[in-house]
């Protein structure tokens, strides 16, 4: 079956001039990874075929590829193709209901159905793994550039292959990349991980300010006085939850980043065991088990949460005792 919507998949490909591709809001390298890419390839193997990635630009990532504006659009003939986004409200498009030809690629769980073709797999490590995949069981062509975005996406969604999320198929797609197209590794960790001082500094700041309940929870509020003065961005907060991954007093931990340009709170939370992305959810969030996000108007709600993922965190653990 899975083959078969792969090939079902290259054929509405091949069957459009005009083909947008986008993503989900707030960006992280696995959903530019696997927009950007995907237009590298598909440029690649269709040449003649007028192809956009769209969606809010990230200074973060600029290194990822520029972006395009979604503007003069034949919605009637030109395809739309999601990556990585569970679902509507969270496509970084004006507005997803215009496109009467759409397809998901996404590795988040299912919540809910927008697209005439869905290739959904909740067990794949990434969307940047899955599009590897379409292109190896097709006639997709990688290019080397398009190799690189996809593989850093593997890589950050995998935190750098330390994450349960990572199988044997993660790394065999990974290491073919490599090898095929030459990559150097290095230098593709230097582009995501190379640091300002200004964050380093920061990262001192949020490490001394980081709170922690009885039962695990991690969490920081960050304002955006507290951004201002270590020149720090909603965006690049959010990113750095990763840091909090082998503490071990944590079990669950947390970021609450203020973004007065959307007028939100940017909520990220991470999970060592426990379902997180239920309580998410009840917030209008989502995610995966153990990586989820919420946006929220205010910090008001925000020691609620923390509440509610320490009963979470108490219960996972009495019931491991």
């Amino acid at each position: 079956m899975k083959n078969n919507m792969y090939k079902e998949i290259f054929k509405i490909i091949k069957k459009f001039n005009n083909i947008v591709i986008a993503r989900h809001i707030n960006a992280d390298m696995d959903a530019l990874g696997s927009q950007l890419g995907l237009k590298d390839i598909i440029k690649e193997t269709f040449p003649d075929k007028k192809v956009y990635a769209v969606g809010a630009y990230s200074a973060k990532f600029k290194f990822v590829g520029p972006l395009d504006k979604e503007e003069n659009i034949d919605y009637d003939n030109t395809l739309l193709i999601v990556t990585d986004t569970p679902k509507t409200s969270r496509v970084d498009v004006d507005d997803i209901s215009l496109y009467k030809n759409r397809i998901r690629i996404d590795h988040h769980p299912f919540e809910e159905k927008f697209c005439d073709i869905e290739l959904v797999n909740e067990d794949k490590s990434s969307t940047c793994e899955m599009i590897a995949d379409l292109c190896y069981e097709t006639k997709l062509k990688i290019t080397k550039s398009a190799a690189e975005k996809l593989y850093m996406g593997i890589v950050a969604d995998t935190n750098r292959f330390l994450y349960p999320c990572t199988s044997s198929d993660t790394l065999l797609i990974s290491s073919k990349l490599v090898k095929e197209f030459k990559l150097d590794t290095p230098k593709l960790y230097e582009m995501m991980y190379l640091r300002s001082i200004d964050e380093i500094r920061f990262m001192g700041y949020f490490f001394q300010n980081l709170k922690i309940t009885k039962n695990g929870v991690g969490y920081i509020k960050i304002t955006d006085e507290i951004q201002k003065e270590y020149k720090m961005d909603p965006a690049s907060i959010g990113n750095m939850i990763g840091e909090l991954a082998y503490v071990d007093e944590l079990l669950v931990w947390i970021t609450f980043s203020e973004d007065v340009k959307q007028n939100l709170v940017r909520v990220s939370v991470r999970s060592r065991g426990p379902a997180i992305n239920t309580i998410a959810m009840q917030y209008n969030g989502g995610g995966h088990k153990l990586a989820s996000g919420i946006r929220l108007p205010n910090f008001d709600l925000s020691d609620e949460i923390v509440s509610k993922l320490d009963e979470l965190c108490y219960d996972y653990n009495n019931k491991k005792q």
